[in-house]
């Protein structure tokens, strides 16, 4: 039996749901989380060194002769944690920089996917504001305006006028509100339908499909007001046919995966495919680089193969050796978040009640003494497994409720698909 060091990097419900799931494996002797949050200090140790402190992480790792590195943001990986990491002869699972990259830029991933015939909305790319302005007076509407950097799961606006989209390229472009983000947009065609979260383990030469789950992007209840990183998911995704993920795993991830290696890229780690099931059939929204949050917290409490084992198969090329098995169980993730997320928030108030429910998954929460008080826009993933999907909505709003903050909001409609 191996004693690993592991340390996990990241502070959200993601890294306390990969802790969670990690520290159950008997390979396992020690787990750091940098800098983690208030559920992370309990079943591990954290370490103060932000998530996108690769040089400091990387020292650390040495240091503390760390076996394995799970990254868990897309920030490091896009400044190249992993090549980092990789160039000191330290163990890490996730892609390197030219990989992560699929989730950096979504002009470069749209580019990818119409060079590899992968499906997608049509789209068009602006560095200049009245081009932009040009090309949005000519569309039919609604249409939707990306920034093409990374801004934390918001940078998505749909429009629905001219008028909405000439504001929304000066918020963009001209007032900077997601910084150097969004110094380049996307503006491509509005795609109806169900969305759904498609992650896969790779290891270079072999992806294989995790089990489906769906997430709740809008702040509101019934997909309404802005996007926001994710206000709660569920897995299996019970709208997605056994035909359609077939095709989403050949058209989507397979492509994906043969298209890296065309452009000499050797991708290991998680691949996320956004997508949307439209009248028209299959769309790809987005690429991401890593684990989703929350679909993190609805899948792993329902994988039966020990992580450690997937994620050094991924690593060494063998991902084809082992065989990966999901439960048949259904899961449910609540976001419990600060009232004006995914806007302007207060926080620093006492939460109360956590102990009292089955499992919930800590993101934007810390410690001080005794007391868990609210530190973030998303503060906690009330989960719940069950044997049905009914039997799991029903005990996790009665777990919702055992918890009380300060501005605490959550949506009540999360796993209500229709």
């Amino acid at each position: 039996m191996s004693e690993l060091k592991v340390l996990i990097v990241g502070s959200g419900g993601r890294e306390h749901a990969l802790t969670w799931k990690i520290s159950q494996s008997d390979k396992v002797s020690k787990i750091f989380v940098a800098p983690g949050n208030a559920g992370t200090a309990e079943i591990a140790e954290n370490v103060q060194i932000e998530d996108n402190a690769n040089l400091d992480l990387m020292r650390f790792a040495k240091d503390n002769d760390i076996d394995l590195t799970v990254v868990g943001p897309e920030v490091p990986l896009a400044n190249g944690i992993v090549d980092l990491f990789l160039d000191n002869d330290l163990r890490i699972f996730g892609p390197k920089k030219s990989g992560a990259k699929i989730e950096a830029s979504k002009k470069y991933s749209k580019d990818i996917m119409r060079k590899y015939d992968i499906p997608t909305a049509t789209y068009r790319t602006f560095t200049e504001i009245e081009a932009a302005k040009e090309f949005v007076a000519q569309l039919e509407y609604p249409q939707v305006i990306k920034a093409d950097g990374l801004a934390a799961g918001k940078g998505v606006l749909i429009v629905k006028s001219k008028e909405e989209a000439l504001s929304a390229i000066d918020c963009i472009m001209k007032e900077n509100i997601f910084g150097k983000a969004g110094a380049e947009i996307v503006i491509e065609e509005f795609l109806e339908g169900q969305e759904i979260s498609l992650l896969a383990f790779a290891d270079g030469n072999t992806i294989v499909p995790m089990t489906t789950s769906q997430d709740h992007k809008k702040v509101f209840d019934g997909e309404k007001g802005p996007n926001t990183g994710g206000m709660g998911a569920y897995s299996p995704a019970n709208i997605m046919s056994d035909e359609e993920l077939e095709n989403a795993v050949e058209t989507v991830l397979k492509r994906m995966l043969e298209a890296f290696k065309s452009e000499g890229i050797d991708y290991k780690g998680v691949l996320y495919a956004g997508l949307m099931l439209t009248e028209k059939g299959l769309r790809v929204l987005e690429f991401n680089c890593r684990f989703g949050d929350p679909e993190t917290q609805v899948l792993l409490p329902r994988l039966d193969t020990d992580l450690i084992d997937i994620m050094n198969a991924c690593i060494d090329g063998k991902l084809n050796d082992i065989e990966i098995n999901w439960s048949n169980n259904h899961a449910v993730c609540v976001v419990l978040a600060s009232d004006g997320y995914p806007g302007t928030y207060e926080k620093g108030f006492d939460i109360t009640g956590i102990n009292n429910c089955e499992l919930v998954f800590h993101a934007g929460t810390k410690r001080e003494g005794e007391k868990v008080i609210s530190n973030g826009g998303r503060v906690l993933g009330v989960m719940a497994v069950k044997d049905t999907l009914e039997e799991a909505i029903k005990s996790v709003y009665k777990d919702v409720d055992k918890i009380n903050y300060k501005g605490k909001y959550y949506r009540k409609d999360i796993a209500r698909t229709n």
